[in-house]
């Protein structure tokens, strides 16, 4: 599975912006879909996770209520609806495929998904 991630951009505080992730390969809906970021010297954090069905979704604490993630199966594409942008949402945000279901964990861990996008730069200005 190959992932192309785009969207990303420059915007205000309180601003929207919606990622999107391209996969290509014809079983994209066997994964879970998930979404990471990582910003200038931190490590990279969850922030979004999907199920292969689009049935279940779960997000990190400090996103949550800001945060919709959803897939079209259709489309091979998975998005990532941001509101109410803060700074500290700046940073590069990572898609990634998961062939783990999404369980009590949450799929919140790194090293559970198998395949990585590029990257998309999000950048917040105060």
């Amino acid at each position: 599975v190959q992932l192309q991630a785009s969207g990303g951009g420059l915007v205000q505080t309180g601003d929207s912006l919606r990622l999107s992730c391209a996969a290509s390969g014809r079983t994209f809906n066997n994964y879970a879909m998930g979404w990471f970021r990582q910003a200038p010297g931190k490590e990279r954090e969850f922030v979004a996770v999907i199920s292969s069905g689009g049935g279940s979704t779960y997000y990190a604490t400090n996103v949550r209520g800001r945060v919709t993630i959803s897939r079209d199966n259709a489309k091979n594409t998975v998005y990532l609806q941001m509101n109410s942008l803060k700074p500290e949402d700046t940073a590069v945000y990572y898609c990634a495929a998961s062939r783990s279901p999404l369980d009590s964990t949450g799929l919140s861990g790194a090293s559970r998904y198998d395949y990585w996008g590029q990257g998309t730069q999000v950048t917040v200005s105060s």
